[in-house]
């Protein structure tokens, strides 16, 4: 029985026995409960190694290999290249950064116009952010404008673009959140979910989802019951609801 299973046999017979008050279950209760669910090793390693494969930790993905024997879902050499591409845009180079996309798989790019105007928007502010104003403009007409006749929202973004050129301080710019780093980490994960979703593999590690469903679990049966809960994801550990 998995934990969510116990929350929902919980919430059911909670549902059943207390319709106007709260079930309080103790500690020791709860531990028994919990103690009674059965996870494989194997699992957990699974987990691990998703993790670490979908974040791009190859030197840990590759240690956890060796020490767990467990075997990932994809080439682990396949993570370097990935992770350089990411590298690339975080430090602003994009052009760069297309090259090593089209080397590990062409058809990323090109079965993608959305990720591909979103590279390309990317060059766009990095050389606004440079300051070479006549480039960017250049850039922008010949590159940028024929998509944003094709496809509405290109043009809109590109025109939110183009805005910062207007004013001489970029910070009362009303779109100067395109020169913030935190936009190119947007631009990098979202190529770097790309690349992933060509390996088959999924975008999103799956331990943060399980969190999130324990947190779900937690709240819908704060409804119903008193009981000992994790607070503090990082440790894990119960405490009571008076803590």
């Amino acid at each position: 029985m998995s934990l969510f299973r116990i929350f929902i046999n919980q919430l059911e017979e909670d549902d059943e026995d207390m319709a106007t008050s709260k079930k309080m279950i103790t500690r020791e209760e709860w531990e028994k409960k919990l103690n009674a669910v059965k996870l494989r090793k194997e699992d957990m390693n699974t987990l691990v190694m998703n993790f670490l494969v979908t974040e791009g930790y190859v030197e840990a993905a590759e240690k956890f290999q060796r020490e767990s024997g467990t075997k990932p879902e994809i080439d682990l050499a396949t993570i370097t290249d990935r992770m350089a591409v990411k590298k690339a845009v975080q430090n602003g180079n994009v052009e760069d950064a297309i090259e090593k996309v089209n080397d590990l798989n062409p058809e990323i790019l090109d079965t993608n116009p959305e990720l591909f105007f979103h590279l390309q928007q990317q060059r766009l502010i990095e050389l606004i952010r440079q300051g070479k104003t006549d480039e960017a403009l250049e850039f922008a007409q010949e590159e940028l404008a024929p998509r944003g006749e094709e496809n509405q929202a290109f043009l809109e973004e590109l025109e939110k673009t183009v805005a910062l050129l207007v004013f001489e301080d970029a910070s009362t710019c009303p779109v100067k959140e395109l020169l913030d780093l935190s936009h190119r980490l947007k631009t990098a994960s979202e190529v770097n979910a790309a690349i992933l979703t060509s390996q088959s593999h999924e975008k999103d590690p799956k331990l943060p989802s399980l969190l999130k469903m324990l947190i779900w679990a937690q709240n819908q049966l704060d409804e119903k019951a008193v009981y000992p809960h994790i607070n503090d994801l990082s440790t894990g550990q119960l405490e009571d609801p008076s803590e």
